[in-house]
């Protein structure tokens, strides 16, 4: 990594367990992100804990205002997707309603559990907007072993990525909505000093996956200079990373339906098909894509974020809709 000695981020992010403990620095982030699809290709999740919520329009106001203390913005963003259900809960709460040590990290009702046996445990207990369903129950993480190596994701290191486990497993019981399934899963962890949007314009992410726990990561990032930076991995199911000589071609996918957001994507050979667009707001996209990754045909995780449309005033203004805040504690 190279950088200058203010964009040092310590303690290093990979490690024998998640950081739940970690520091971070005043108006920075850290979250811990996890994704899944169904062994029967019906149903999908993510969760997305965040400490300093870079989306939250809250920690935004703070920031712009020189108190930004990242625990006071916390949150748990948890979406189910199924062919008949989809629920979507992002409740933000400050600094009392967090707790958190070397294994475990509580945000409100929800929290995560490290096992110490390669099993981590997400309780979910969040409620949805702006509908206001239930969404309870847990997802069960199984993986060998973490990744012992983070990456910089610009050229001063004050944003980094640990793809912990890109090859697990999860068993997902819930109780609201009752339903189960169990499927492949994806787990990593960003950190950064200073919000996204002081370095970035955008950012394309994906991950491919096959049978066998083998697959291929990759962003693609546009500095605020107009820059552009990228990262691709190749992963087996032991965890381990190493960097793509060959990261295939970039190419446009259709832009979202409603907002008409860009996505870009990688491919190795053939062209990319947009299978379901399963976020489609102002500013991110989170779609399930199906090309041909090198491994063979294979399904896509894939997102699109803009944070210059994320930092304009009518975006601030529209956010709270589907990120109410509770429990405010002082910023």
């Amino acid at each position: 990594m190279t950088g200058n000695e203010e964009h040092q981020y310590q303690p290093l992010l990979a490690g024998h367990r998640l950081g739940f403990d970690a520091s971070v620095p005043d108006g920075g982030y850290r979250w811990w992100y996890l994704d899944a699809f169904s062994d029967d290709g019906t149903a999908a999740l993510t969760i997305i804990v965040f400490i300093g919520s870079v989306f939250s329009p809250y920690y935004y106001r703070a920031r712009r205002r020189g108190v930004a203390t990242p625990e006071n913005f916390c949150s748990v963003n948890a979406i189910l997707y199924g062919p008949d259900r989809r629920r979507w809960a992002m409740t933000e709460r400050g600094a009392g309603d967090l707790d958190r040590d070397e294994r475990s990290i509580s945000i409100g009702p929800s929290r995560v559990l490290d096992r110490d046996d390669g099993r981590y445990i997400f309780q979910i207990d969040e409620v949805c907007n702006p509908l206001p369903t239930r969404l309870r129950g847990q997802i069960e993480l199984r993986t060998s072993r973490l990744g012992s190596e983070c990456f910089a994701l610009d050229p001063d290191g004050a944003h980094r990525w640990w793809p912990a486990s890109p090859a697990g497993r999860v068993k997902v019981t819930m109780a609201q909505p009752d339903l189960s399934w169990e499927g492949s899963a994806y787990l990593d962890c960003n950190a950064g000093v200073i919000p996204l949007e002081e370095t970035f314009r955008n950012w394309h992410w994906q991950r491919s996956e096959s049978e066998a726990g083998r697959g291929h990561i990759h962003y693609d990032a546009t500095l605020l200079d107009g820059e552009a930076c990228g990262l691709g991995l190749a992963y087996g199911p032991d965890g381990s990373c190493t960097r793509l000589s060959d990261p295939g071609c970039q190419g446009d996918l259709s832009p979202t339906t409603l907002w008409r957001a860009k996505r870009r994507c990688r491919a190795l050979v053939g062209e990319p098909r947009v299978v379901h667009t399963l976020e489609d707001s102002p500013f991110y996209a989170r779609s399930v894509l199906e090309l041909d990754s090198g491994l063979g045909r294979r399904k896509v995780m894939h997102e699109s974020l803009h944070l210059d449309r994320f930092t304009r005033p009518w975006m601030q203004w529209m956010l709270p809709v589907r990120m109410p805040r509770r429990r405010l504690v002082s910023a």
